[in-house]
């Protein structure tokens, strides 16, 4: 104890930064629960995927998509998401996964979808980094 508390005297910046970090990372995830819903683990989406068929969608860049996205994933980038949301699903009832990156963009994208009437909408958490991460497949086609 006495090791730790020296080196908080010996570096307040680096406590200082260790403690906003965290309290970043729990900020994020209260929003994301608060604001998207319940946020799908790999798992989870594997589950959703195999059992319901939703429509995936891939908030990223087009260039992004063409390196690698889940397999029947539509590309709708965030910025011109609204133009697209006539062709994510006629059936707005049908469950959506929606994924970005890493998992903090896919949020606002969900929340877009809500407000457009879409019911079942759910962001998968850690995005494509963690579906690539988990060693699930992804394509280029």
């Amino acid at each position: 104890m006495d090791q730790f508390l020296e080196f908080i005297r010996n570096h307040p910046y680096h406590f200082v930064a260790l403690g906003a970090g965290v309290l970043a990372l729990i900020a994020n995830e209260l929003h994301g629960t608060l604001t998207g819903g319940k946020r799908l683990s790999v798992s989870e989406a594997v589950r959703l995927i195999n059992d319901r068929e939703p429509v995936i969608l891939d908030v990223r860049t087009p260039a992004d998509f063409k390196r690698g996205h889940l397999l029947n994933a539509q590309n709708a980038p965030l910025a011109k998401l609204d133009e697209h949301l006539t062709r994510v699903a006629k059936d707005k009832s049908r469950p959506v996964l929606v994924y970005c990156a890493i998992g903090s963009s896919s949020t606002g994208a969900v929340e877009r979808l809500r407000k457009s009437g879409y019911t079942e909408v759910y962001p998968l958490r850690g995005g494509i980094g963690a579906w690539v991460s988990a060693n699930l497949p992804v394509t280029t086609k």
